[in-house]
């Protein structure tokens, strides 16, 4: 085990533990005490840090912005300077170790704090890239507050070259959201007259074609790549986890029904070799009771409670989303992230537990924020399949220099090769050996 940095501060708020504890123990492996006694930091010989508006002696000093301190929210202006071509912001004194507060500005950006202050929502109700000061300040694919904290370990190391330090080791995790299981499959007989109708009437007569030879089985529906994604998932041992859609149809959920045998035993058969968890539908955002029905039917399915979540199109407000998972004991949550671009919505790419700003707490969901995902890369950015893996392997490199996990966000029908996705069916797996631990 590493050594125990000790830490000064006058007062160990819940902000102060929460993000001491993110920046020390999950990303650098460091365990940490405090203590708020001068005299007995003073006697100790070995790792030690003082956090304060002014140094005690000539320790390891960092000078705090006040942040930290603060209740509730307040309209924090934040101004962007540079440190060695790094932005930061709260900037500090020169007797600071650090030009700017590592652990307030690292507070600011995971605890959501911009999404409180008023702002324009995107059409899904949801707190959009375009207004985050990640994309306004072009940092938004650098994992910011890891990039910071190694940073830190460097100058903390040369305070005490005696210090013998264990990193932890780069993860992948590779997620699937499942909302369309079938393209032509399982869909009833109205909508697949409708369907058949529609592709005839525009013309799609390859659809058209397709469609009658998957209903009559001559084909195998272009979306059931699952048994691909299992293979792979041997193939390179990546860690898989699958998100299932179990809502009553609408206009924005309209996958199969979840009363479909096949689509139950399929979600039963995908729980033997892979972690399973809940697409929780578009219309949870606004109603508990909804999420609940969803969550007991997975739970059923699976026979094991539902802990695992992700919000269909990214549907996140903050703090109301995270509260309903909290009191259906949701235990992570995979949908920290932005659906229209790649990169680190909460500039980390180490999980972490949900901060709950109106109660000034630490909840015990923990969020897995996601880095890229399919259809941003191939809708919203336009890359081709070379172009995507450009963009998936500076992501890549980025977490393995601050060995931190990368998540990735895939749909099934990505594999298929058909339709939009033409072309594009040797991707996921090129993702995977770029992705690997090196």
């Amino acid at each position: 085990m590493a050594d125990e940095l000790l830490i000064y501060t006058p007062k160990v708020t819940p902000r102060v533990s929460y993000i001491f504890k993110h920046i020390f123990v999950r990303i650098l492996n460091i365990p940490i005490k405090f203590t708020s006694t001068i005299e007995e930091f003073v006697a100790h010989d070995n790792l030690k840090m003082s956090y304060c508006k002014a140094p005690l002696g000539n320790e390891f000093f960092i000078q705090s912005h006040g942040l930290l301190l603060e209740q509730g929210i307040n309209d924090t202006e934040i101004s962007i300077s540079q440190w060695e071509s790094t932005p930061c912001f709260f900037s500090v004194g020169k007797k600071s170790k650090l030009p700017f507060d590592i652990f307030a500005a690292s507070f600011y950006l995971l605890s959501r704090y911009e999404e409180y202050l008023p702002s324009v929502l995107d059409e899904n109700d949801c707190f959009p890239a375009e207004q985050s000061i990640a994309f306004k300040n072009n940092f938004l694919d650098k994992p910011l507050i890891d990039v910071w904290a190694y940073k830190m370990l460097k100058s903390l190391k040369e305070t005490f070259p005696e210090y013998n330090y264990k990193a932890k080791k780069y993860q992948y995790i590779s997620t699937f959201t499942i909302n369309q299981t079938f393209l032509f499959k399982s869909k009833g007989i109205i909508r697949s007259i409708i369907g058949s109708v529609f592709d005839l009437f525009t013309f799609k007569l390859f659809n058209f074609w397709m469609r009658i030879a998957t209903l009559v089985g001559i084909k195998e529906d272009p979306h059931n790549t699952f048994d691909k994604i299992i293979t792979l998932q041997k193939k390179y041992d990546v860690k898989t986890i699958f998100f299932f859609l179990l809502s009553n149809y609408t206009t924005f959920d309209n996958n199969i029904s979840f009363t479909k045998r096949n689509y139950t035993s399929l979600i039963k058969s995908i729980a033997d070799y892979a972690r399973v968890g809940l697409l929780a539908s578009y219309f949870t955002l606004e109603d508990e009771e909804i999420l609940k029905k969803e969550s007991k039917r997975l739970e059923r399915i699976i026979n094991t409670p539902t802990t695992l979540s992700k919000q269909h199109y990214g549907r996140n407000q903050l703090p109301e989303t995270y509260h309903k998972l909290i009191d259906l004991n949701i235990e992570e949550d995979y949908t920290m992230g932005y659906p229209k671009h790649v990169g680190f919505k909460a500039s980390t790419c180490t999980p972490f537990y949900f901060y709950d700003l109106d109660f000034e707490i630490q909840t015990p969901l923990k969020v897995f924020p996601y880095a890229f995902n399919d259809n941003a890369l191939r809708f919203h950015m336009q890359l081709s399949p070379k172009q995507a893996l450009m963009r998936i392997n500076h992501l890549a490199n980025m977490v393995k220099q601050v060995n931190g996990t990368l998540i990735s966000v895939f749909h099934n029908d990505s594999l298929s090769n058909y339709g939009p996705w033409k072309y594009w069916d040797q991707f996921y797996e090129e993702v995977l050996k770029c992705v690997k631990a090196d």
